[in-house]
């Protein structure tokens, strides 16, 4: 479904991404780890196409965004569903509202049928009955999950996840990892999920990539990652400071 080929970006003089490349299977969960400042984010903004790289090819189902017009970009975007770090909820707009805006904005359908769609993926995330409450009402996880059932309005056919526990206790995190993994359960949907909670990561991915010094220093299943002996990659997982990554 997704493709990456020699893909470079930086930032003034600071080089971010530096000859990125890996492909992501049609209908699994993908995960890109890495710590602070790695790039992760800048690579979902590039996978999205909200930037463009400095270099290198970026595939789509086999079209490359990169160089893309906004007109066949846009196209390409209705096929994906987003979950931003805080959600990114219009706080004008209730939970129904929210979920339905981008059914409203892209297709032409029945107020009764945008209704079904809002009721069902509300469901599909536990918030049902919460409909015509506003963002500033609920706490974290709640905006969280709201902004999943909003990704998942139009049924897209990839989500990108951007750091989806940021800043939610334990249980919460919890919640948000097997949601993530309940909602996949048709695995029609490519899920790509950018985070740095490693312990989450390991219950939901098929496959795990680290980004490290702007490219993808490890790749393999969960318990290819968990039972590797690079000294990089056992650093992230058990947190030491001592390693590869240095801590200043």
């Amino acid at each position: 479904m997704i493709r990456v080929e020699n893909v470079h970006k930086k930032y003034g003089g600071q080089k971010v991404l530096n000859g990125i490349g890996f492909d992501i299977k049609t209908g699994s969960v993908t995960t890109i780890i890495g710590g602070s400042g790695a790039g992760k984010s800048v690579l979902i903004r590039l996978l999205i196409g909200l930037e463009q790289p400095d270099l290198g090819a970026i595939f789509i189902d086999g079209e490359n965004i990169v160089g893309m017009g906004a007109a066949k970009l846009n196209q390409i975007r209705r096929r994906f569903g987003v979950l931003f770090q805080d959600g990114a909820l219009f706080d004008s707009l209730t939970v129904r509202e929210n979920v339905a805006f981008p059914v409203r904005e892209h297709l032409r359908l029945r107020e009764k049928e945008v209704e079904r769609i809002v009721q069902a993926k509300l469901n599909k995330v536990g918030m049902s009955g919460q409909e015509d409450k506003y963002p500033a009402e609920l706490s974290g996880g709640m905006r969280k999950r709201v902004g999943l059932a909003r990704a998942l309005a139009l049924e897209p056919d990839i989500v990108f996840f951007d750091e989806p526990t940021t800043g939610l206790d334990p249980i919460i995190r919890g919640l948000i990892f097997r949601l993530i993994v309940s909602t996949h359960m048709d695995r029609t949907t490519t899920y790509v999920v950018v985070s740095h909670d490693i312990q989450g990561v390991m219950t939901i991915s098929d496959e795990i990539m680290l980004l490290f010094n702007g490219r993808i220093a490890a790749q393999g299943t969960p318990q290819e990652i968990s039972e590797s002996s690079d000294p990089l990659i056992q650093q992230f997982i058990t947190g030491s400071p001592t390693g590869p990554i240095s801590v200043e």
